[in-house]
């Protein structure tokens, strides 16, 4: 009774912790252009509007270029970690930052810029991936797979026993062995039904 009370009690601040960050979304999308142009106006007033305007441009072209290096380094440790049969967990977050690193520094504007060229640091994404393992709950299957959830939710379950591998009838035939001492005795069943 005590487990179901505790479940109950999580289930509900979850739904409060859900309906608050929904509604944080709109006011971000709100405040983060509103906070561009700020910044934009107090660049452009103290170095001028072709300098800010170049500076914007020249932050574009070393997010794609930054993006391109330490994306692919990702991607071969992705590899790497999935040929050592290892579920890549941290190099698959650390990737997508990698890729929000490199949206950011794209889309015109000095904060964002900011916010990328913080992600592309991989002491600031180590603290992230730290942030983020504790409150995520990651299970592994059998086949090299896995799924991923965030939050407290319940504990993976490890499976033991057999690999069951699900066919159709059209992608199975049996077909008689017949070096086998029962291949005979199964065909005389088989003529008598």
């Amino acid at each position: 009774m005590a487990s179901y009370i505790r479940r109950k009690c999580f289930a509900k601040q979850q739904e409060k912790v859900n309906s608050l960050s929904l509604g944080l979304i709109p006011f971000i999308f709100l405040a983060i252009p509103v906070t561009e142009i700020v910044v934009f106006i107090l660049v452009g007033s103290q170095i001028g509007v072709l300098a800010t305007i170049a500076l914007v441009i020249l932050t574009a072209i070393a997010g794609s270029m930054l993006l391109r290096w330490q994306g692919l380094s990702a991607l071969s440790r992705i590899q790497s970690e999935l040929a050592a049969d290892r579920v890549p967990g941290k190099e698959m977050v650390q990737g997508v930052m990698i890729l929000l690193a490199g949206f950011l520094l794209l889309t015109p504007g000095f904060v964002t810029d900011t916010l990328g060229l913080l992600l592309f640091i991989p002491k600031v994404r180590d603290a992230a991936w730290h942030f983020l393992s504790k409150r995520a709950n990651i299970r592994t299957f059998g086949g090299g797979g896995f799924s991923a959830g965030f939050g407290a939710g319940e504990q993976p379950s490890h499976q033991t026993g057999p690999v069951v591998i699900d066919l159709d009838e059209d992608e199975f035939k049996r077909q008689a062995d017949p070096s086998s001492p029962w291949a005979t005795g199964e065909q005389e069943s088989k003529t008598r039904h």
